[in-house]
C-alpha cells in the first residue's frame, strides 16, 4: 500500500464486510495512514481512525458534512460525525469486525479528495 497515493486509494470502491475476518494488523494500518495525512489512529477497546477538519464557519462545516454524507451513502460505509461550529471530526472503523478494514481508509481518502 505504501506505493499507492491518496488518489489511487480514493478511486477504489468499498466492499461489504460481513465480519468473520480479523481487523487490519498494525503494519497495514500504518501503511494506510501514510497515504491519508492528517488521519490518526484512535486507540481504545476498538481501533479507529479520526480526523478533524476546520472551516470558516458553521455553514461551511455543514456543507462539508453533506458532501461526506453523499460519499458515505455511495460507499455504504458511514463514519461518525461530530460537528462543533467550524470543526468537523470524522471517526471511522468497521463495526462488523470491531476494528479497521480497507473500507475505512477508502472512505477517508474519498473525503480528503473533497478538500483538493
Amino acid at each position: 500500500m505504501a506505493e499507492k497515493t491518496r488518489k489511487e486509494l480514493a478511486s477504489q470502491t468499498c466492499i461489504p464486510c460481513r465480519g468473520g475476518i480479523p481487523p487490519l494488523d498494525a503494519m497495514k494500518v500504518k501503511l494506510m495512514l501514510d497515504v491519508i495525512p492528517g488521519w490518526k489512529k484512535v486507540y481504545g477497546s476498538v481501533d479507529k481512525i479520526a480526523k478533524t477538519y476546520k472551516f470558516k464557519d458553521f455553514k461551511e462545516s455543514m456543507e462539508f458534512v453533506n458532501k461526506v454524507a453523499v460519499i458515505a451513502e455511495q460507499e455504504d460505509h458511514h463514519p461518525d460525525i461530530l460537528i462543533h461550529w467550524n470543526e468537523v471530526t470524522l471517526t471511522a472503523w468497521t463495526h462488523a469486525i470491531n476494528g479497521l478494514f480497507d473500507n475505512d481508509f477508502i472512505v477517508a481518502a474519498k473525503i480528503d479528495e473533497l478538500q483538493s
